[in-house]
This record gives structure tokens, sequence and C-alpha cells, in this order.
């Protein structure tokens, strides 16, 4: 059994749909911070390689860090990165909606299905069954992707849960998965 602590990372600030795109951090808020670090067990800490993620992995203090891995990533918008549904949906009314109303093999033009995001995470997950407990610093995306194995729930199930940044999600992986925590704010 393998329990991974799940934290959104701190907040961008940024509208529309940020994927890839790599946007720092507001890490300003020490008192969430402290919370946040006296909140979560001492293990092992591995974050996305994306900047949001690295700078809040980097906030949790005297924890062993782990070499960033990029399937720990936010969902990839393509042609959508950093617009607004709003706008996207002037334009390609069908396309948008049925992305995010019936997720799975539908994707941005450029970008990822949510079914490939589930293939993501659910190798990144399977690179850390070898540890009892870790503590991953990612997305909305990656975490909700997470929620949906850990609980064996459909897209549209998973997509009901709120994540925050600053947020924790804790999930246990093995033979029984299941959902612990979603959306904690310490």
């Amino acid at each position: 059994m393998s329990r991974i602590w799940l934290v959104r990372h701190g907040p961008t600030h940024a509208k529309g749909m940020v994927g890839w795109t790599d946007l720092p951090a507001d890490l300003s808020d020490g008192a969430a911070l402290a919370r946040l670090n006296a909140h979560l067990p001492p293990v092992p800490v591995i974050s996305s390689d994306l900047t949001r993620a690295v700078a809040t992995a980097d906030a949790l203090a005297a924890r062993p860090r782990l070499p960033h891995d990029a399937d720990w990533r936010e969902l990839h918008f393509g042609a959508w990165e950093m617009r607004s549904y709003t706008e996207v949906e002037a334009e390609s009314p069908d396309d948008i909606r049925a992305f995010w109303e019936t997720p799975g093999e539908i994707s941005p033009p450029g970008g990822e299905s949510w079914n490939a995001i589930c293939n993501r995470i659910d190798r990144a997950i399977g690179r850390l069954a070898h540890l009892p407990e870790v503590i991953v610093v990612a997305h909305f995306g990656a975490i909700v992707a997470a929620i949906q194995r850990a609980g064996g729930l459909t897209a549209t199930q998973a997509f009901g849960h709120k994540i925050d940044n600053l947020s924790v999600t804790c999930l246990e992986f093995g033979p029984a998965p299941r959902i612990l925590k979603v959306n904690h704010i310490p």
C-alpha cells in the first residue's frame, strides 16, 4: 500500500486554461505555507516539472526531494492554452462543451484528452508504488485524475471535486485503492 499526499501548487492568478504554460506560483502567503508544512508528514516530495509546482514543493521545508516528473503536469490544453472558456466557446462551442461535459477521448486542438492525462497519471503513480508514503505537488487535472483512479470513479464524477491551491488530497494505492481526503485546506 502506498499513501500519496497530493498538494495543488500555489496560485498563479492567471485567467483562462493554464496547462503546460510555465507560470510562477504566488507563494507570498507564509501562514498558509506554514500550515501546509505542519500538516504534511516528513516524507519525500516529488513535483511536476513546471515552475509553479517546483517552487511549491521547494517551500515544503526539510523534506527529501525526488527528481521532478513531467507526468505529473497539468492537462495540455493545446490551442486553448491561456484562453478563457468563453473565448474558445465563441469559436467552437461544440468542441469545448464536448471536452468538458463528456471527458474521455476528445482533446483540444494540439492538446491532450482526459484519457491521455489519466494514462500519464497512472504511469506516475506506478513509479511511486515502491514508496510507502510520498508528497506529490501537482496540478488540478493531475490530482483529479488520481482521484478518479483511487475511487474507481467516472471522469464526470471525478470532475465534480474542487481542488483549491495549496490544498491536500490524500489517496492510498494498492490492492484496495481508496480516497482518504480531498481538497483539505490545513
